[in-house]
Order: structure tokens, then sequence, then C-alpha cells
């Protein structure tokens, strides 16, 4: 089906995309920085840690920008599918299913029939009909987006190897700073989806912590 109306520029993603990727960043970073600190204790390295960390947030930013890209594309892609089937239904009722199998389960038990026909007519008279998928400027931006923020939430946690001269105290304070920014993080998930944001910025310190425990276990 068409996208919707453009979001403006600074809406590129919207809030649980972003608190996602920071919340992704500050795990991974906090991984790197957990794991070293085991596997080297007391001759930790200040430029290992910082190069690890930053290294890795970089290369998984790209990685998830891509994947980021590749999501796009099926939308698209399943968008056009579901236009083009609209138009060679076989009638106007098998039309409307196809139009309410493509909305929100919670919105199509809610749409009547006639607004079905509305949105039928509506993509019949469209003329401009895409070929195939293909990345707009605001997809290209938003990959940008999601690679910037899991890069760019590591240099909070990295902010104390670059300040504290002693290694297991830097060590000791990037992971509260990891902390704080994994409450945050719940906070703001909770605030977006109406769970209470202290209780959800608990359970997020707690489940990052998790997610850290189970990927040092697994040696990553």
């Amino acid at each position: 089906m068409p996208e919707g109306p453009e979001k403006p520029f600074y809406g590129i993603l919207d809030p649980i995309e972003r608190i996602s990727e920071v919340l992704f960043g500050v795990i991974m970073a906090l991984t790197f920085t957990c794991t070293l600190g085991v596997a080297t204790a007391d001759g930790i390295q200040v430029k290992t840690m910082l190069i690890a960390a930053l290294g890795c947030n970089l290369a998984w930013g790209i990685i998830d920008a891509g994947v980021y890209l590749i999501a796009r594309v099926h939308v698209q892609g399943r968008n056009i599918m579901t236009l083009r089937a609209v138009r060679t239904a076989a009638d106007a009722q098998a039309a409307r299913r196809i139009i309410a199998d493509a909305l929100p389960p919670a919105l199509a038990a809610v749409v009547s029939e006639e607004q079905l026909d509305q949105m039928r007519h509506r993509l019949l008279s469209t003329v401009d009909e895409p070929t195939h998928p293909h990345l707009t400027k605001r997809d290209w931006l938003a990959g940008l987006g999601v690679c910037l923020l899991c890069f760019l939430s590591t240099f909070p946690v990295a902010a104390p190897f670059m300040i504290v001269g002693d290694a297991r105290t830097a060590l000791r304070a990037s992971n509260a700073v990891a902390v704080v920014l994994l409450f945050f993080c719940g906070y703001a998930f909770g605030h977006r989806t109406g769970l209470s944001p202290w209780v959800s910025g608990l359970f997020m310190v707690v489940f990052g912590g998790t997610l850290v425990g189970v990927a040092i276990a697994l040696g990553g």
C-alpha cells in the first residue's frame, strides 16, 4: 500500500527505534568492557578498552543500518504487492479483504466496509504505481541515524576511560554510566508504551545486565 504522510526529518526514526538503538549500543559497549575487564584482570589496558568498544559498536552500527535498509525494502515491496493485489482482485469483496489483512488487527477490527471501500477507491485511483521497491533519501538518512545512534551511545560508556587514570576505577565508573543509561532507556520505553516508567527502567537494567551476562558466558 502507498506510504503514509512523510514525517519531518527530525522524526525519521520513531522514538522506540531511537531507544532501541541506544539500548543496543549500550549493551554492546558494556559487554565489551566487562569481557575485557574479566579477561585482562589487573592488566587492563585503557587503549584496548576504547578501541574494542568503539570498533565493535561502529561495526554493529553499520550492520544494524544495513539490516534496517533491507527491512525498508521489504516494507515497500510488501506495499507494492498489496496495491497490485487490490487492483487485480476478482471483486470488491476480495479487494476489501486484502486491504483489511494489510491493516493492523486492532484497526481492521473497527474499520467498516464503507471505509474499506473508500480505501479501495483511493488505491484504484492511484496513478503512479511503483514498479519495484527502492530506497529513498529518507531511508538512507534513517539508516545513517541507526548507525550513529549505535556508535555514539558508546561514548558515555567509554568516557571514564578517557578521563580517569586508574583503569579499574574507570571500569567501575563505566559500568555505573551504563546502568544509568539502561535505566533511562527503560524509563523512556515505559513512557512511550504506557508502562510504568520507573518499573520499566528498573526492568531494563536487569534485562540489559542479563543480556551482558549471557554474552560474556557464551564468549561474546
